[in-house]
């Protein structure tokens, strides 16, 4: 199944194939790729170059998946347990010299964009997800303070929707939406349109 973005101008071809599904194809993710995802998100860009991004990683229902799955809430246990790869991404809310860096969340978020793109690169699709217990994430993981769990990214190859619970294949067929350029992008103040778009 694809479902390509439908774009005012073509893209690059794997922004426009990137998506976020839920059916995960029973199949391993190679070391070799996990490790190209996690090189792409260590080259992301980042405020001082403090690369305040952290990963835990679990694969192939290892201890460290059990736990980064035990961590979600339970909507997305209902799919997440088909992907083979489950990533906990953390942020250092502080800079090397211990000083408070606002810019962390926003890196770490470049980062995943980078690891998830690299992941299309090979045909391996990336889920990120807000819904987790950070408590629990700091417990099971004996975090430090200054680390903030994020987002837990489920990774895997594009599986068969007919896996997922009913109400969730609707969502996995439905035709993907955005909104227009008009709705965000501005010029000269904040509502106003850019001549460059209308």
């Amino acid at each position: 199944m694809t479902k390509d973005a439908k774009t005012k101008l073509a893209i690059h071809p794997i922004l426009t194939k990137r998506w976020s599904p839920r059916a995960f194809k029973n199949k391993p993710v190679a070391d070799d790729s996990i490790i190209k995802m996690l090189e792409a998100a260590r080259w992301a860009p980042s405020s001082m170059n403090d690369q305040p991004w952290q990963i835990i990683f679990g694969k192939d229902q290892d201890e460290t998946y059990k736990k980064i799955f035990e961590i979600l809430v339970e909507f997305n246990q209902m799919w997440a347990k088909s992907a083979p790869v489950l990533m906990l991404c953390c942020g250092n809310k502080l800079r090397e010299n211990n000083e408070p860096n606002g810019a962390y969340k926003y890196d770490v978020g470049q980062a995943i964009a980078h690891l998830s793109i690299q992941a299309m690169s090979e045909d391996i699709y990336v889920h990120q997800m807000g819904g987790f217990s950070k408590e629990k994430a700091s417990k099971l993981f004996h975090l430090p303070e200054n680390i903030d769990p994020l987002s837990v990214i489920a990774i895997g190859y594009l599986g068969d929707s007919e896996i997922l619970h009913p109400r969730l294949q609707v969502s996995e067929k439905a035709e993907r939406e955005r909104k227009s350029l008009e709705d965000f992008v501005f010029q000269n103040k904040f509502g106003e349109v850019s001549p460059l778009i209308k």
